[in-house]
């Protein structure tokens, strides 16, 4: 039996997901895609679950797409009909984006190495962005005449504003990690040897917390994105409203009142 594509490993409430196809720089093709899916949503599901990690093994976390993948490799014969590029979009790298920004738990990505085209992409949709030093993140998809795509067009002008992002991904260049925090595209960079126990101790961290109000976080931060001020106010009263009900708030205040360590259940 061959090795799964995805390993799924547990620590307490974090569980942490490993691309797993280093002599390709774990880059994509139509299995591994199926895996890491089935992986999140199992995630997603397991009330145990209150924070995962997303990581590479070997040297990369995601080199993106596998160009070798007969779903997208050009048939070079004169005249043949051109793959449908927008239909591998749709089939398989929608469904990931959208399972990584509705999962009802936080995501991080640790990113361990290169980080191109897809992969980029992939690990910058998730809730916190950590990476090794000698990582880099590469907009790669002009270069094969395409445009961004796994929410590129959507995650680098509101990261990075749209002067950056443009340069990112017209000009393609390899972003060593410390500059992607400079720029703010990632949360943090971190020495290699530290990556992994640094995304752990987040990830852990996280799973302590209050994860159903970390959820509304993200999700009314990227809602408000499109509404004015007051559209803004108006949500946050909503989410207050919900969260202000919920068993997460009254023990989180009891907690800050008897002035112990509180206990969030709550997914």
């Amino acid at each position: 039996m061959s090795e799964p594509l995805v390993l799924v490993t547990q620590s307490g409430a974090v569980q942490t997901l490993a691309l797993n196809r280093p002599s390709a720089l774990n880059s994509f093709t139509a299995e591994l895609h199926a895996q890491l899916l089935a992986a999140l949503e199992a995630a997603a599901a397991n009330a145990e679950v209150r924070c995962v990690v997303l990581t590479g093994t070997g040297r990369a976390f995601c080199a993106g797409q596998d160009l070798a993948d007969p779903a997208v490799a050009p048939d070079l014969t004169p005249g043949a009909t051109p793959k449908d590029l927008g239909g591998v979009i749709s089939k398989l790298y929608g469904p990931l984006c959208q399972r990584i920004r509705s999962m009802p738990i936080p995501v991080i990505a640790a990113v361990n190495g290169v980080a191109a085209g897809a992969g980029a992409n992939l690990a910058l949709g998730c809730d916190l962005v950590l990476a090794a030093r000698s990582a880099s993140f590469i907009q790669a998809f002009t270069k094969i005449g395409l445009v961004p795509d796994t929410g590129g067009t959507w995650l680098l002008p509101r990261l990075v504003g749209r002067a950056q992002a443009l340069g990112l991904a017209l000009l393609g260049d390899k972003l060593p990690a410390p500059d992607a925090e400079r720029l703010g595209l990632i949360w943090r960079c971190v020495d290699d040897a530290a990556l992994q126990d640094e995304a752990q101790a987040l990830a852990h961290r996280l799973a302590a917390m209050p994860v159903k109000a970390l959820v509304a976080t993200r999700n009314a931060m990227d809602a408000a994105t499109q509404m004015d001020f007051g559209q803004a106010l108006a949500q946050e009263a909503a989410v207050q409203r919900t969260l202000g009900a919920s068993a997460d708030y009254r023990e989180g205040v009891e907690a800050f009142i008897g002035k112990r360590a509180p206990t969030f259940t709550d997914r």
